[in-house]
């Protein structure tokens, strides 16, 4: 008898420990409808390899403020409105000038001819038709080189720079996390000082680059010519110039693929002259200083005055088409929105999509919306909306499928995603950490103390081939894995616009002036 009692009591303890922490943890029945119906939609049924062909072949790239930018977005609230969205709309917010390019080739003519894979910055002027002239190289590591060569540069196409060292690929550009990976990813970090080193170098960088930049221009070079960093004809292309209509003067400036800046550089150290003929033809727009944001909606029913917000920057460099950084983000939020406005799944919050422009230039467009809604950061003045805001979900990391959730450090929170991933552990999302993960718009949300967070994806090519790159084009998408995360947010969506309460808040940031 006493053996079966405890045998009993074992059995009573047993159930107490595991089964009735299953029951808690485990989702409604009508969760899981939900979900599966989510989940047929987005597997069976799904456009978002659609969306992201108008986004990048037929729209991109989307280059803040550019035409190619404001044809995409008129495309977009096009298509959310025919899906049914409400309230679709964009909000402006002031940034500064236009920026295109019409034209460009580029190549060595002498001492053989050499078809240069080489793209010009943003923001800087072109050439003014073809320009033929000879190449130099006159390197600059400090403002007391510019005294070697004043007086001496003009009407020439200036190098820099010694060409970047482009090792052997021993290991495979794509990247999934591996089990091991994602176990040390979920550990907490302990900060150091090395961030505020590594920020310190990096600003000292860019200030001499800016000087260059100005003494070139001041020496009426015919342009400067950079070298990128990459190889196998990759080519990393961002801004040489100013946005603000009464910014600083920058001369033509083109970045050249390593391969094609290595072989002028040799040459040159051989004591051979090069000749360069380079056509850009660019074009300024300065007659709306504004960007703005791309918003539409999903009216909730019975706490419809309360919101969840989803977002993905919008814009992108001009090289490529701007696939994977961030039209793979924008196609996932824009299919997750249609997928939960064609499952008729009612939900009791508001659903509200953010687009946002100007984020590559320094979060610009999602800082602006959450200012004017929300509240300033720099003061801490928030908004009646700031408490309305339920939550904020991004995805900006490329193409590759979720595979958990950064926490932002909001410890409360993590028993419920962990809950809401479980449906998603055979697709692969299994990690929670609590890092913090910056250079992207949900930090504008955070910087006011609303939960915004970001997924954590396979980074595939991101880092590696496509992030700024004109490698960044559809082909670099990975389908599944774009289904794969429509799907989830969808899901994530859904369950927070139904929750009886909103997602648990961290106490609010101190004032800061810096999105990062």
């Amino acid at each position: 008898m006493i053996v079966r009692k405890l045998g009993r009591a074992f059995a009573a303890l047993l159930f107490a420990a595991v089964i009735l922490p299953v029951a808690v943890h485990a989702q409604s029945q009508a969760d899981l409808n939900a979900i599966y119906k989510i989940k047929d939609i987005g597997f069976n049924h799904s456009q978002v390899m659609d969306i992201m062909s108008y986004l990048t072949d037929v729209y991109g790239p989307r280059l803040t403020n550019s035409p190619d930018m404001r044809a995409a977005a008129q495309w977009t609230e096009g298509e959310m409105k025919k899906w049914g969205l409400a309230n679709v709309h964009t909000e402006p917010w002031k940034f500064g000038r236009g920026w295109s390019n019409e034209r460009f080739s580029a190549m060595m003519t002498a001492p053989r001819p050499y078809i240069l894979i080489a793209y010009p910055l943003a923001w800087t002027p072109g050439t003014n038709g073809p320009v033929t002239a000879q190449a130099v190289y006159a390197p600059i590591e400090s403002e007391a080189d510019f005294d070697k060569y004043r007086g001496k540069l003009k009407g020439k196409f200036v190098l820099t720079q010694v060409p970047p060292d482009d090792p052997a690929h021993y290991d495979a550009q794509a990247h999934r996390y591996t089990d091991a990976e994602l176990e040390a990813m979920s550990e907490e970090p302990i900060p150091t000082g090395r961030n505020a080193d590594r920020f310190a170098r990096f600003r000292a960088l860019f200030a001499l680059q800016q000087k260059i930049c100005a003494f070139l221009a001041e020496e009426g070079v015919a342009g400067w010519v950079e070298a990128s960093r990459g190889d196998d004809g990759t080519v990393y292309v961002q801004s040489g110039g100013s946005y603000e209509p009464n910014g600083p003067p920058a001369p033509p400036s083109f970045m050249l693929a390593s391969e094609c800046y290595g072989r002028i550089y040799r040459i040159l150290q051989k004591n051979i002259p090069v000749t360069l003929r380079i056509n850009a033809q660019n074009k300024f727009y300065d007659d709306d200083l504004n960007s703005f944001n791309i918003i539409g909606e999903i009216p909730g029913t019975d706490k419809a005055d309360e919101v969840v917000m989803i977002g993905a920057h919008f814009d992108s460099w001009h090289a490529g088409t701007g696939a994977t950084d961030n039209g793979a983000g924008d196609g996932v939020m824009l299919e997750a929105m249609r997928i939960l406005k064609a499952s008729g799944l009612k939900m009791r919050r508001t659903v509200r999509i953010g687009l946002w422009t100007g984020e590559e230039e320094g979060l610009l467009g999602s800082r602006a919306y959450v200012k004017d809604h929300f509240g300033d950061p720099t003061t801490m003045q928030l908004k009646p909306e700031q408490e309305k805001l339920d939550a904020y979900y991004n995805v900006d990391n490329g193409s590759g499928k979720i595979r958990g959730i950064y926490l932002q450090g909001n410890e409360a929170v993590a028993p419920l995603f962990e809950k809401w991933m479980a449906p998603f552990h055979n697709l692969g999302m299994t990690t929670l950490t609590i890092r913090n993960t910056g250079g992207t718009d949900h930090l504008s949300f955070n910087a006011v103390g609303i939960p915004g967070f970001q997924f954590i994806q396979d980074p595939i090519e991101y880092e590696t081939r496509t992030h700024h790159s004109n490698m960044d084009v559809y082909e670099r998408l990975q389908e599944p894995d774009m289904k794969q995360m429509a799907v989830i947010v969808a899901s994530f969506v859904y369950l927070t616009a139904n929750r009886d309460e909103m997602i648990p808040r961290k106490p609010l940031p101190p004032p800061s002036t810096s999105p990062f």
